[in-house]
């Protein structure tokens, strides 16, 4: 099991909408990150700089490299591009956190 951590940037003003979209995620997606090996995923947002700090246990066999291909995470990085700093292709920008300590 790895650990992974990353963090991604709100535009301003769209914290609360974003919070409802995830408290209505979609159950297809949550089925999509299970089946690629991804658990234990949280995200936290900074309300002072509007910046969402994720955290998700990746199992060895993981293929969460692969969601990006599937056609429901493109339409749910569709459905989240105006709240969030994304790529070309509507992905968001994600900056990966080293991790530096860890207490189990």
């Amino acid at each position: 099991m790895k650990r992974n951590a990353f963090k991604m940037k709100l535009k301003p003003g769209c914290a609360a909408e974003y919070i409802k979209r995830h408290d209505e995620i979609w159950p297809e997606i949550v089925r999509l990150h299970s089946a690629a090996g991804i658990s234990n995923y949280s995200i936290y947002l900074d309300e002072e700089t509007d910046t969402l700090f994720a955290c998700q246990e990746l199992a060895d066999d993981h293929t969460a490299d692969d969601l990006r291909n599937q056609p429901l995470i493109q339409k749910w990085w569709e459905y989240n591009k105006d709240l969030m700093e994304c790529h070309p292709d509507n992905s968001p920008v994600v900056t990966p956190l080293q991790e530096i300590f860890y207490m189990d």
